[in-house]
């Protein structure tokens, strides 16, 4: 819930995505005091992308000129704490050392973590509270966080948890944007049902598919979760197909974490009970021992689109590092 006025001591949360950037300002409770208007992301252009975060901070600093730190989410392999972004498969930067450029650029303390982290503690923190979960987001690529007795487990360096890069199909999977073969981003994202679309609009030329169909015969994922809605029998096919894969990823987490909740968010999911069906379907068909216990809910993500940058924010809030001086630390 937005809130107005305010901002002494609330922190600055921005997500930088494949396509956008977004963000706002957050209360340390989570209470949304502002948030602005998603702009595009320059994701092909490290130092355009630095400019539009430097000019979006600047902004929200002028209208509240009391926040106290900076929490950002980024796509990509992100070092915790140090925050320095090693690759992205959907945008230019590389080896960035982003928290340390935007504390020296602002002053204000700041912490830099995975986009997927940071959206997962945001549905921790303000959405479902459960100790054992994960955060499944469905969108441009498919990421995700993991919370472990109540804390964001990144593993060894921070680069951990990335889900959409569990190999599910290595002898027939597409080819990642990350460059290998069998991942499960390429079967389960956005881009894999517009490819899924698109081939089933080339299969039937007359159908709502096709009439939805753009320049080289090219579906959009928007276009099928458009299409499904509507009740397109084949457009439900292709959700049921990324569902499957979706499933079997989500299976292969609670076979290796025992969880107890698996929230999932995106763009794709804004789809429902139309994507969330066949994904508990095929969970229910991979994961261990079925019969033999507890399974966890399968949910829709509470916060939406601005999951990543209000758990950026908490982030901000929550973590002690943010808070120290840059002249006190090393990294």
């Amino acid at each position: 819930m937005d809130r107005a006025g305010g901002g002494d001591g609330a922190a600055i949360g921005l997500d930088i995505g494949g396509t956008k950037i977004s963000g706002g300002i957050v209360a340390a409770d989570g209470t949304v005091v502002e948030r602005v208007p998603a702009v595009r992301c320059p994701a092909d252009d490290q130092a355009a992308t630095l400019a539009v975060l430097t000019a979006l901070i600047g902004e929200l600093r002028g209208r509240h000129p009391g926040v106290a730190a900076i929490g950002v989410g980024a796509a990509g392999l992100v070092d915790w704490p140090e925050g320095r972004v090693r690759t992205a498969p959907n945008n230019a930067y590389r080896d960035l050392p982003l928290r340390r450029f935007l504390r020296e650029t602002t002053g204000l303390p700041t912490v830099v973590d995975n986009d997927a982290n940071t959206a997962c503690w945001a549905e921790y923190r303000v959405g479902h509270r459960a100790a054992y979960m994960a955060c499944v987001t469905v969108g441009t690529g498919v990421g995700g966080g993991l919370v472990l007795d109540d804390r964001l487990f990144r593993g060894r360096t921070g680069i951990g948890t990335e889900i959409g890069h569990m190999i599910v199909a290595p002898d027939g999977g597409e080819r990642c944007g990350c460059g290998t073969v069998g991942c499960l981003e390429p079967l389960a994202s956005g881009p894999a049902l517009g490819r899924y679309g698109s081939a089933a609009a080339a299969r039937e030329p007359h159908g709502a598919l096709a009439a939805l169909a753009g320049a080289g015969g090219r579906v959009t994922g928007e276009a099928v979760c458009a299409a499904a809605r509507a009740g397109d029998r084949t457009a439900l096919a292709q959700l049921e197909r990324l569902g499957h894969w979706l499933g079997v990823g989500i299976a292969t987490l609670v076979n290796l974490f025992d969880l107890e909740l698996i929230a999932v968010g995106g763009g794709v999911a804004a789809t429902g009970e139309l994507l969330l069906a066949p994904v508990r379907a095929s969970f229910e068909r991979y994961v261990t021992a079925p019969e033999h216990r507890e399974l966890p809910a399968i949910v829709p993500a509470r916060l939406g689109a601005d999951a990543g940058w209000i758990g950026a924010a908490l982030l901000a809030h929550d973590t002690e590092g943010a808070r120290t001086p840059p002249a006190a630390r090393r990294e």
